[in-house]
């Protein structure tokens, strides 16, 4: 994957080398740290307390994970999961049509566009967005009926671990179970995760 006229290409490669050092995976916090660390020239490195600077840091990080999940993929060496609480390198599985699927997300990131055209007005808006869905309580309700929990009796963080943990051996495909449907039980822990952890 070396490129050394693509500075996404290098920090993807920064990456892998950090996700293979963390095979239990890596919040995107913690790979910003460790990139900072490494005084990688490929992120700002400014205070994330900034909007904007945050901003850009998470685009640049996301842009060059959905490239080498892309690189990855096509070398048949890995797959790359992505989320900003656990990006982690899984095995390849042939036949899975993960890639194939269409990716908002996925298309959002690797538009630079996106990055020249944001202003600090912008992520104000998309942070104020967040915090009012956040508040609303969709998200937790959802979450707790995919894992089918009853949000009126007293919940921890052990109970839905355990909770996960059932759901995923029952769901997995290699137990015949469907990647989509995985997919959202593991969506549905990122967010209750956030309101248990």
């Amino acid at each position: 994957m070396n490129n050394d006229l693509d500075p996404a290409l290098d920090l993807a490669e920064q990456l892998h080398e950090l996700l293979r050092a963390a095979p239990a995976g890596i919040s995107e916090f913690q790979l910003i740290q460790q990139l900072k660390a490494r005084r990688s020239t490929h992120i700002p490195h400014l205070e994330l307390a900034d909007k904007l600077v945050l901003f850009r840091t998470h685009f640049l990080l996301f842009n060059a994970l959905y490239r080498l999940r892309e690189h990855l993929w096509g070398r048949q060496e890995a797959h790359l999961h992505i989320s900003p609480l656990c990006v982690q390198l899984q095995p390849w599985r042939p036949g899975s049509v993960a890639l194939a699927e269409h990716d908002p997300l996925r298309d959002y990131y690797l538009d630079l566009q996106h990055l020249r055209d944001t202003t600090e007005r912008d992520v104000e808006k998309l942070l104020a967005s967040f915090w009012t869905r956040m508040q609303g309580g969709d998200e937790k309700r959802a979450a707790l009926e995919l894992f089918e929990l009853d949000g009126d009796r007293p919940l921890d963080l052990a109970s839905i671990k355990l909770r996960y943990r059932q759901l995923v051996s029952q769901h997995h495909p290699d137990r015949g179970g469907s990647t989509e449907r995985l997919q959202s039980i593991n969506l549905a822990m990122e967010i209750l995760q956030r309101y248990y952890g």
